[in-house]
């Protein structure tokens, strides 16, 4: 008979001592973790899209000088706003002054010589019809007269470009709005080839022009189909403009370099605020509220296959939920797909949550809505 060991048999009577002390501990699974949830709403928003456009003026000029001549005079302060038909320039008037009197002497001379063609031909006509003048004499009467007559229509268009230089010594404002410096001192030679003498700019109102992707484009297109949409604008300090703007061009062809359709849109600027070279942001909201089924942003995630969220089951099973989604309205997502109202989607606690896992639902008062 072989006989046990000794160091056996001791560890034999330890683990009968060790159950008449008591049983032996079994782990026992947590309570399932605890995570926030909130129901899917819906609730009244306003439709809105952002855009990154440029301002630019609605209406800008170089001012050149049309004739050449000495700088005389500039009659406004650089920066100020003039009025449409208000004095910029004068340019030194006495030179073509002195041409437009040589080109009325011209007009007077030939309508002299006019005058002494046509007394001519009239004392010749009855002459011929008595036979005492040739027909070639009054042929060359009524030619000298058609000669003169040409003469003095020369004469009469040479003084109207003589007054329309002259005029062109007042250089005046063609619209209302903003001058800018002026690039010529008084006294200066200025001309045509001189460039601009100072440049100005219609301010109010002003325009702002969207540069929208195609993708951009058809969505702004299919939100007119149900509501009408106006600009408002964001400044660069996050400031908004009370009054919204009115969209006004949409370009009728694609950009195939960026491909971007040009908007542009109009805005009262009565304080100068919006001044061309400017980026702002352009927010297209609907002017009509509608109802939509909205959840929290934090919901939402993302992978590979689209945008999904975490739901519950009526076990408080966590199950994953594929939605579509439209705008995003503050803090929400609008969605257009994927959920019913009242379906409950995990806001807080979501790297706690498995598929398939049963958690503890509490009711997150932040993503409540109310």
């Amino acid at each position: 008979m072989q006989r046990i060991p000794g160091t056996i048999v001791t560890m034999f009577a330890l683990a009968l001592a060790g159950c008449e002390q008591g049983a032996v501990t079994v782990p026992v699974a947590g309570p399932p973790p605890s995570v926030g949830v909130a129901a899917a709403t819906v609730r009244e928003v306003t439709p809105s899209m952002e855009f990154v456009a440029r301002v630019e003026a609605t209406d800008s000029v170089d001012l050149i000088a049309r004739v050449n001549g000495f700088l005389s005079a500039r009659e406004f302060e650089e920066g100020a706003s003039v009025e449409a038909g208000q004095l910029l320039f004068r340019i030194e008037r006495e030179p073509f002054e002195a041409i437009v009197a040589a080109r009325r002497a011209d007009v007077e001379r030939a309508e002299a010589t006019l005058l002494n063609a046509r007394l001519q031909r009239e004392r010749i006509e009855p002459l011929v019809a008595r036979n005492s003048a040739s027909q070639s004499e009054l042929d060359q009467s009524v030619a000298a007269q058609q000669e003169a007559d040409a003469a003095r229509s020369a004469a009469l268009a040479a003084l109207q470009s003589a007054e329309i230089d002259l005029g062109y010594t007042e250089i005046r404002a063609p619209f209302e709005g903003t001058i800018g410096r002026a690039n010529f001192a008084e006294g200066a030679v200025v001309g045509p080839a001189a460039g601009p003498l100072a440049r100005l700019v219609r301010l109010d109102p002003i325009f702002v022009t969207i540069p929208v992707t195609d993708r951009a484009m058809l969505a702004v297109r299919q939100a007119q189909t149900s509501n009408d949409f106006a600009p408002y604008l964001r400044l660069a300090d996050g400031t908004m403009l009370e009054e919204p703007g009115e969209f006004q061009f949409f370009d009728p062809e694609v950009n195939a370099t960026t491909d971007t359709v040009r908007v542009r849109a109009l805005f009262d600027n009565p304080g100068g605020v919006l001044l061309p070279g400017q980026f702002v942001t352009v927010k297209a909201r609907a002017l009509q509220p509608e109802q939509a089924l909205v959840i929290p942003q934090v919901a939402v995630q993302q992978d590979q296959a689209g945008r999904l969220v975490l739901t519950l089951t009526d076990d408080e099973r966590v199950q994953v939920t594929r939605v579509t989604l439209g705008d995003r309205i503050e803090t929400d997502w609008v969605v257009l797909s994927g959920l019913e109202p009242g379906q409950r989607v995990i806001v807080d606690g979501i790297q706690k949550a498995r598929p398939g896992m049963i958690v503890q639902p509490v009711s997150s008062e932040l993503y409540s809505g109310d």
